[in-house]
């Protein structure tokens, strides 16, 4: 796997250390402004982590580099887990993470195009970003780029029409440096995905539209590392990876809780959270 221009690439143990300092990002900035969407955002931290500490093709010091891989944030609500790995990897500086959803800050509570180095689209609206992910992977094969270009979707957003469209058009036009993370949760915004609208087996269903699919823990590195590679190497037919993760991941009492969509802890559900995430890096540190 080609690596990443970023300035900083990790092997496993420093990505376990990184997804602890993430999460202790994420934690502060909602606490902080009082809102946002901390749950969200802690079940791609593994996902999105790998892809921007070894696989994507980006330089923090040219972030308009034309050849540089694109990721689209399709699930907007989660900007924090985004905005806490852009400014780790050099495009802003990390204090300014503590400006989230203040007036006037570029960290706004989804992400906007222009506003903040590193953001390659405005999302929120739910459903549109497997579509602007193809128009950017066609503007690569039309240009002769080589670049990649990744969208991490949302399970309960995969209920949209638009992106079933989107898979189709994908899978037709053999749109193969595409690949979709689908961040596979089992919550959305009013409860569980499957007593809202029950997707399952989502895997052959993607594969009946046409795509190559990748199931498996979305929390562990070493498959989400791999995924990647494969998806990668794959021609003639778009990638999907069906990432199952844990909604709230990494807080004992947030963990698979739908009442806490949208919802910022409290301040000292902040200092719980940072208590456990400070034990589990004493023992990260005492097993490398």
């Amino acid at each position: 796997m080609p690596g990443a221009t970023t300035t900083l690439v990790l092997d496993i143990a420093g990505m376990r250390r990184m997804a602890n300092t993430i999460r202790q990002d994420i934690i502060r900035m909602t606490g902080a402004a009082g809102s946002g969407h901390p749950t969200s955002s802690f079940s791609a931290v593994e996902a999105l982590m790998a892809l921007y500490f070894r696989v994507l093709r980006h330089d923090p010091a040219n972030p308009t580099w034309p050849d540089r891989d694109r990721l689209v944030l399709s699930k907007g609500h989660a900007a924090p887990v985004l905005y806490s790995l852009l400014a780790r990897c050099g495009y802003f500086p990390v204090a300014q993470l503590m400006t989230l959803r203040k007036l006037g800050s570029p960290l706004q509570g989804h992400p906007e195009l222009g506003r903040l180095s590193g953001v390659e689209a405005s999302t929120g609206s739910l459903g549109q970003g497997v579509s602007i992910g193809i128009g950017m992977a066609l503007a690569a094969r039309v240009d002769g780029k080589p670049f990649r270009t990744y969208v991490l979707i949302g399970d309960g957003e995969n209920d949209e029409g638009q992106i079933w469209e989107a898979a189709l058009f994908a899978s037709h036009y053999r749109v193969d440096n595409l690949t979709v993370i689908r961040d596979s949760n089992a919550l959305q915004q009013d409860g569980w995905v499957k007593d809202i609208m029950n997707q399952e087996p989502i895997g052959p269903r993607w594969a009946a539209f046409g795509w190559h699919v990748i199931e498996g823990d979305g929390h562990d590195l070493n498959f989400v590392l791999k995924a990647y590679e494969e998806a990668r190497a794959m021609r003639g037919r778009p990638t999907v990876i069906i990432a199952r993760t844990i909604k709230g991941k990494g807080v004992s009492f947030m963990e698979h809780k739908p009442e806490l969509h949208g919802i910022a802890p409290t301040p000292t559900q902040v200092e719980h959270a940072l208590r456990e995430w400070d034990e589990e890096r004493r023992r990260l540190e005492a097993s490398t």
